[in-house]
């Protein structure tokens, strides 16, 4: 059949490319998602039952980690106070609470002493407080220490180094035992709107889909849950949040959010090198002094002689031929990290994006039907690399706005929490970042990693973030790269098995499974434009960005040429794709309920 050509210019890109509409035999078919191919024009679907069971709840929350679980907790405590009843609900789309968690972390204890003063009582897994921070700024073979005084960002006197999931599996037993009703293994894929477009809801996935995008026979559709107050707690760059966003033009009074891709590994160590409670962090090499990122290594007080590693990278890097993973991979060869880890065995790995916005990059956080909280939002404090503190604390003051909005509403219409945003700017979250709000931005200076050095010295340290003006981030991270004509490829080492490894092991580590005969939930708006586009001018950095080898070009089979390969069962369900993707092409959406990684305490 032959194709028809037409030209368009991409989304947010420099450059016109060719889109062929109809079928092209250089191009296979790569996306067979509902949310590209309809379902209405399939004749597959005829048939089918598509009708969805819907149940009903007072508050709904999409996302199990600090800050939706914050928001459970605090809106039963008000309900106990108050002596009225509502039904709570959280949606998680990993198959358990905490499954999906990744952080480095070092927890600031603020929001949990408010939260849940007795949590040491309670048993809370905060078993590790820091003793020591190390700071240091590294050359390609040596180390400079950066005194670390009471007052700047990392120093983490009064902290804890947690594995965040086993923390967020604990607050869901918490939020149970206050009568949370907790629905993990179900994926929220689409917000529900009534009549006059405010949010009610949201959808879970069907499952029973086939890889063609064809029903099985065990087909199912999902279930509904209708509410007056729906909260998105997604983490960082939520899908549903994506497209509020856009429905409700959140960000048009805000920058775009920046990010970071932190990748991360356990390891279990000699114990003669083990110091529990110890906090390093680094800058500097490997990267250039134009890339933001940096390294942590903790060391925890667990079972066994445990430290948590890893390496984060700005996804605002301009070089296509740039690896985060195997940055973070060669990182551990130098002589400051080396030898704690030599003798020992890497026991987990993972990765997450995160937000590096701050202040700037917060939209509206507001809605009809609901909000947004957490890091969905994007309350990290970058400098001091903290985010769990503000996004549980914003899930507590979502609670006492939305239970303060249902109490006095006469309707059963869906509520906009007004003045939830109000008590974030009256909060500590709005003075801390407002105090770092022009750290991150600072290392965009042509002096890059120094400038920001310079920049957080003079203005941040003497002058405490008083500073009368705000800098700008810049632009979007995807618009940042440059086309391979423009960059120097990178020579990365090989990884030698001992403290560096290749992509494949590390993500057999993770315990990511999903449901192999079922259409890839990393969609592509245009099949031919990894190709024609982002493997032509760019290299393929899909490639190499994500850091989990689920974008692979490979031969076409007649020998000329190359096809983009996904391998969606590899995804860890860190969303650099749809962030660094040049063209903006890729749209992260979730796969079967349960599926993706299985993390244990990451």
């Amino acid at each position: 059949m032959a194709s028809m050509l037409t030209r368009r210019l991409i989304p947010n890109s420099r450059h016109w490319v060719q889109i062929r509409h109809w079928s092209d035999a250089a191009t296979p078919k790569i996306t067979t998602h509902y949310s590209i191919h309809p379902r209405e024009k399939d004749p597959r679907w005829k048939d089918v039952e598509m009708e969805r069971v819907a149940d009903e709840a007072d508050v709904v929350i999409v996302g199990g980690g600090p800050a939706g679980l914050s928001c459970a907790i605090r809106v039963k405590q008000l309900c106990e106070e108050k002596g009225v009843e509502m039904r709570v609900c959280v949606i998680e789309k990993a198959a358990e609470i905490g499954g999906h968690i990744l952080s480095g972390a070092v927890l600031q204890p603020t929001a949990l002493n408010e939260l849940i003063p007795d949590w040491k009582e309670k048993g809370a897994p905060l078993n590790t407080p820091v003793t020591e921070d190390v700071f240091n700024f590294l050359t390609k073979t040596s180390s400079i220490k950066i005194p670390m005084l009471p007052g700047m960002p990392l120093h983490n006197h009064g902290n804890y180094v947690v594995r965040l999931g086993h923390l967020v599996r604990w607050l869901g037993e918490q939020a149970e035992a206050a009568g949370v009703e907790i629905y993990p293994g179900y994926a929220a894929a689409e917000v529900l709107y009534d009549s006059e477009g405010r949010v009610k809801g949201v959808a879970t996935n069907d499952v029973g889909i086939a890889k063609d995008g064809s029903p099985k026979d065990a087909f199912e559709r999902g279930m509904e849950f209708h509410t007056r107050a729906t909260i998105f707690a997604e983490g960082c760059h939520g899908h549903l949040t994506k497209s509020l966003c856009q429905k409700f033009n959140l960000r048009s009074s805000s920058e775009p959010q920046t990010y970071g891709i932190g990748l991360k590994e356990l390891w279990e160590i000699d114990p003669a090198k083990h110091r529990p409670g110890r906090v390093e962090h680094s800058v500097g090499w490997p990267l250039d002094k134009h890339t933001y990122g940096g390294s942590f290594l903790y060391h925890l007080k667990d079972e066994t002689p445990l430290v948590a590693l890893g390496f984060v990278t700005g996804l605002d890097y301009v070089n296509p031929y740039l690896s985060p993973f195997r940055e973070f991979q060669r990182w551990k060869h130098h002589p400051s990290v080396a030898p704690t880890l030599t003798g020992g065995k890497r026991i987990g790995y993972g990765a997450r994006a995160l937000n590096e916005g701050g202040l700037q990059s917060i939209p509206k956080l507001t809605f009809p039907g609901g909000c947004l909280i957490g890091c969905t939002a994007g309350f990290l404090n970058v400098p001091k690399i903290k985010g769990t503190h503000n996004a549980m604390k914003s899930g507590m003051l979502a609670a006492e706005s939305i239970f303060e909005s249902l109490s006095n509403a006469n309707d059963t219409t869906p509520i906009e929490p007004v003045s939830y945003p109000e008590k974030i700017k009256s909060s500590w979250i709005w003075k801390e970042l407002n105090s770092v709000r022009n750290v991150r931005p600072s290392f965009h200076s042509p002096l890059g990693l120094y400038g920001g050095f310079m920049y957080t010295g003079i203005f941040y340290i003497l002058l405490g973030g008083r500073e009368p003006w705000t800098l700008s981030h810049g632009g979007a991270d995807h618009s940042r790269l440059k086309k391979i004509s423009e960059a120097t490829p990178i020579e990365y080492p090989k990884p030698d098995g001992v403290l560096s490894f290749d992509l494949l092991s590390s993500v057999a580590l993770t315990g990511t499974n999903h449901e192999g005969n079922q259409p890839p939930h990393l969609t592509l708006k245009d099949d031919t434009i990894p190709v024609n586009v982002n493997l032509k001018e760019y290299g393929g950095p899909e490639s190499r960005f994500c850091p989990a080898g689920v974008y692979e070009f490979v031969p076409l089979e007649t020998g000329e040429g190359e096809r983009l390969q996904i391998n969606a069962q590899n995804c860890i369900h860190c969303k650099t794709c749809d962030i660094k993707d040049v063209s903006q092409n890729i749209n992260w959406v979730t796969p079967e309920g349960g599926g993706g990684p299985a993390y244990n305490g990451m």
